[in-house]
């Protein structure tokens, strides 16, 4: 009987699909950005190997910390170092939400123009310089002011805070979706038309353009928290946004009633040049997301087995 026993303790840790520590599903938020649905998707398909029960459910990206914080939500697959890390930091200082690790991405969130505006406005990549410019950047609906194409204000970035607090001549419009920020771009650089916008690597445009981030005054955490600091003495925001990892986090209970599957969180990571290739896929090559993700695990299952181990 002992023996038996021991066979059976050993069959079932060596079988993934008998793995999951719970039948409830694991609830991995879905935003509006194609990597981000990638990213997802492939940490899911992954835990589902595992033997784990998943569920995907649509979130706004910095409202979803209320329902991580809660246990309603449980796993966020891509917090950026550029926009969420104030919200982060927040939810995870109350001990019930947990930062999992980093992606292995780095993120770089920026204002960016085309390389053909350099004939209009040289002194670029200078903000001041784009400043002075601001005209050749107007439109119809914005002159004299120039316009400057932010992401879905869902995104955060703090740009409407950061023209005012550098007393720039240039208003922002937010682009309804992450689908018509880059057809917009895709549309200006074909015309050769003025445009500067929010664009986010990784991903496939500033490979596919070729262009450049503005150089705004260096980011600091004191830029944003303190009015005092910086090139306007009277206003918080007058910096670029910072760059850095975009993490991994989830409801600190996570841990404790799925832990493999939490295990298989910290051990993820992918490259950006990884996910640029499976966005652009996407993007560009008309493929879904499930297809995108289906062929990087066939094409890597040793990198993924790895991570449910």
């Amino acid at each position: 009987m002992k023996r038996v026993s021991i066979a059976l303790v050993a069959m079932l840790a060596a079988s993934p699909a008998l793995a999951a520590e719970s039948d409830d599903p694991i609830k991995l938020t879905l935003h509006d950005w194609s990597g981000q649905l990638i990213t997802t998707n492939l940490m899911g398909e992954v835990l589902k190997k595992a033997g784990y029960n998943i569920d995907y459910v649509q979130a706004d990206y910095i409202a979803q910390f209320a329902g991580l914080k809660t246990g309603d939500l449980h796993v966020a697959m891509e917090i950026w170092e550029t926009t969420g890390r104030e919200a982060m930091d927040e939810a995870t200082a109350t001990g019930q939400v947990v930062n999992l690790g980093e992606t292995g991405m780095q993120a770089i969130e920026e204002w960016w123009y085309p390389a053909y505006m350099k004939d209009v406005c040289p002194g670029l990549p200078d903000w001041q310089a784009l400043n002075d410019c601001a005209q050749e950047f107007s439109t119809p609906e914005t002159a004299p002011l120039g316009r400057y194409l932010g992401g879905p204000v869902t995104w955060g970035g703090f740009d409407d805070e950061r023209v005012e607090a550098l007393e720039m001549d240039f208003e922002v419009v937010h682009a309804g979706t992450d689908a018509a920020l880059f057809a917009e771009l895709e549309s200006a650089y074909q015309r050769q038309a003025p445009i500067v916008l929010w664009v986010y690597s990784p991903h496939w445009a500033p490979s596919k353009f070729e262009g450049e981030f503005v150089e705004f005054p260096p980011y600091s955490p004191e830029c944003y928290a303190d009015p005092s600091v910086g090139v306007n003495p009277d206003a918080a925001y007058d910096c670029g946004k910072p760059r850095g990892p975009i993490w991994k986090v989830a409801w600190s209970g996570v841990a404790e009633k799925w832990p493999g599957a939490a295990k298989a969180i910290e051990n993820f990571t992918v490259t950006n040049d990884e996910m640029g290739a499976m966005v652009s896929a996407v993007d560009l090559d008309g493929k879904t997301v499930e297809a995108v993700v289906a062929d990087w695990m066939a094409a890597n299952e040793a990198k993924w087995s790895a991570w449910i181990q």
